[in-house]
């Protein structure tokens, strides 16, 4: 077929077809998987007697919210967990993060991140950058962290920690975020939660999952963890929800959480919907299927930009345990002129011209190429990054396939004209 009204050549039309052949086995372990993930979420609808009264509105304090503690039992469910917490007055991946934080841990409590340094804007909320007066560190929680090994986690030496048994928190950061390390699988959450409780039982072991749902067969608590928390604008949004966040575990931390989301005493017992149900539920519907196509273009991205000669990880061929692709150009021009030809493969505002400016949160300047349904959802056709050396861009998401096959071939036909190729 003829692509160029939509400005892409020829050659990388072949390009595209010639990895997408070679991807087919790839692709589907990935279409086995969404349709494993589709079935608990059917199953979790079907026992939890889903029904149309579920998505009426609910308004003020939205005491007795039927549609919403039905959403909370599926998403448990789902999970294998206890209890759940699922809310759109829950701005975003690092806001349910900060009420997770500062619902579990108190004064002189101390927080152990072991997959490394968290996220650059969790960062800001623990304290180890920015300023702000009501960090974890200015309320006087203590912060460690012990780095990756290898892209594993170093046992030895989280067990060496472990053995005073004063740290309250494990905080695992599931995807690589900004970081040049690979994502972090299953089995390896399951191997270091069980070498974990060989030396502390008590210990909360947290999982930021931000990235990370439904791309693999089982979740987080199943192996081993005790609350799991993520983004709505991401995977489990289902590209429907407009904003939103989750926080499941056991019962007891759960509704530590949900105070600090609400109030003490009140936790998940409050709290209108404002006319959101019906997307919650929906976006967990489709989101199997919206994570898979993610995949695929990820994974598509990733062999296409390999076979033109640049930087990528993960390989098309490796595990992947997020939805995320990174391409380091170790030059900051081609790192600002990928986001622009990115920014035309978008659905909405692919005529705007992606710039370098600063983000609330973030320590370093950012650039972001996204055309969002909804504003910031980095689970449809985006890449961002910090403008900061090695110049390493971040893509992830696709609704669909075909949407990404051909934002790809968009974004790749413009950037390899800027190259002069």
């Amino acid at each position: 077929m003829n692509y160029t009204s939509l400005g892409i050549r020829n050659d990388i039309v072949s390009l595209a077809n010639q990895c997408e052949g070679e991807l087919r086995d790839i692709f589907k372990k990935y279409e086995d998987n969404a349709l494993l993930c589709s079935a608990k979420v059917l199953e979790a609808f079907h026992n939890n007697y889903l029904s149309s009264t579920h998505f009426v509105e609910t308004t003020g304090y939205g005491y007795s919210n039927r549609g919403r503690d039905n959403l909370e039992k599926i998403y448990a469910d789902i999970f294998h967990a206890e209890d759940a917490l699922v809310r759109p007055q829950i701005m975003s991946g690092t806001h349910a993060l900060t009420l997770a934080l500062f619902g579990l841990l108190k004064h002189d409590d101390t927080m152990l991140a072991i997959s490394g340094h968290p996220y650059d804007s969790l960062q800001s909320i623990i304290g180890i950058k920015g300023d702000s007066e009501n960090s974890l560190i200015k309320h006087g929680i203590n912060y460690e962290m012990i780095d990756l090994k290898d892209d594993d986690f170093d046992i030895e030496a989280i067990q060496n920690r472990l053995k005073s048994h004063d740290v309250k928190l494990i905080e695992i950061q599931r995807s690589r975020g900004y970081a040049s390390r690979s994502s972090i699988t299953i089995d390896k959450i399951e191997n270091v939660c069980r070498k974990i409780r060989e030396i502390d039982k008590d210990v909360i072991i947290m999982i930021d999952n931000c990235y990370g749902d439904f791309i693999e067969d089982r979740e987080p608590i199943e192996v081993g963890c005790d609350i799991l928390v993520g983004s709505l604008m991401k995977n489990l949004g289902g590209g429907s929800v407009k904003a939103g966040g989750y926080v499941v575990g056991k019962k007891d931390l759960v509704w530590k959480v949900a105070e600090r989301f609400s109030s003490p005493c009140i936790g998940k017992d409050i709290g209108a919907d404002f006319n959101q149900l019906q997307s919650f539920y929906k976006g967990l519907y489709n989101a199997p299927s919206v994570v898979c196509s993610a995949l695929k273009t990820a994974t598509l991205l990733s062999l296409m930009l390999e076979k033109l000669g640049y930087e990528v990880s993960p390989k098309w061929n490796e595990k992947r345990a997020d939805i995320v692709q990174s391409v380091t150009f170790h030059d900051r021009d081609k790192m600002v002129k990928f986001c622009e030809s990115y920014q035309k493969g978008t659905a909405v505002d692919s005529f705007v011209t992606p710039t370098v400016a600063s983000t609330p949160g973030y320590p370093h300047d950012e650039i972001m190429a996204s055309g969002s349904f909804t504003t910031g959802s980095t689970l449809e056709f985006s890449c961002d990054g910090p403008v900061t050396p090695p110049y390493t861009v971040y893509a992830q998401g696709a609704l669909t396939y075909d949407y990404g096959k051909l934002g790809i071939m968009i974004a790749l036909s413009d950037f390899m004209k800027k190259e002069g190729r």
